[in-house]
């Protein structure tokens, strides 16, 4: 079964608090949820593989350590994945990103694939899947259903906050993809959102209702 990861960094907590927060305008909690990112990101490279190399420092030679030859991509879930990258960038800048866009059947109420854009490696690589809520978990179950048919193998799920709901379908449906988040919730209320939450992400991020 794949394990959750709670990211109980101080500046983390600190953060997420003020992106929880109503009173938190547009501005505020894009530039909050950028640098959450980063501080994720810092948490879930921690076991990337290193290798020895040779350098010179200015005094003499020496063996040091530099990141070996694993491939990261970052695929966030449109659109308030987006909201994630550019933060998960600043600490990866080679990493490749895709997109998988997704929307929802009104009248099943399963998500639908409209979008999928991909590096061409991605089997080559450790991809992340952004997405900034695992609410009922069935975008990010589709998603990640998406990347291993067209030949994902190592995958990790990043999203700031989900609810125990979404966590379980996601260990339901992909027991090999690890989950790494900076809180887990108490519960969905009736309309699918996740309680205490953040409201909608996407929303709160672009300014829209």
């Amino acid at each position: 079964m794949s394990r959750v990861y709670v990211f109980d960094h101080p500046l983390i907590q600190h953060k997420l608090t003020f992106i929880r927060d109503k009173h938190t305008g547009t501005k505020e909690f894009r530039e909050l949820v950028d640098e959450v990112a980063t501080l994720m990101a810092y948490e879930i490279t921690r076991d990337i593989p290193l290798e020895e190399t040779q350098i010179e420092t200015p005094v003499s030679a020496c063996s040091s350590k530099v990141i070996s030859g694993k491939k990261v991509g970052l695929v966030p879930i449109l659109r308030a994945g987006l909201g994630m990258v550019d933060g998960v960038l600043k600490l990866i800048p080679a990493a490749k990103v895709g997109h998988v866009g997704l929307y929802r059947d009104p009248e099943t109420l399963k998500p639908i694939e409209y979008y999928v854009k991909l590096p061409t490696d991605i089997e080559e690589r450790e991809l992340i899947v952004i997405d900034p809520m695992l609410a009922t978990g069935g975008s990010a179950s589709a998603a990640i259903t998406a990347l291993k048919k067209r030949g994902a193998k190592n995958l990790k799920l990043m999203c700031l906050v989900a609810a125990p709901e979404g966590i379980k379908v996601m260990q339901d449906d992909h027991p090999d993809v690890d989950i790494y988040v900076a809180a887990v919730d108490e519960c969905l209320n009736d309309h699918g959102y996740i309680v205490p939450g953040l409201g909608d992400a996407g929303d709160r991020l672009y300014g829209t209702k």
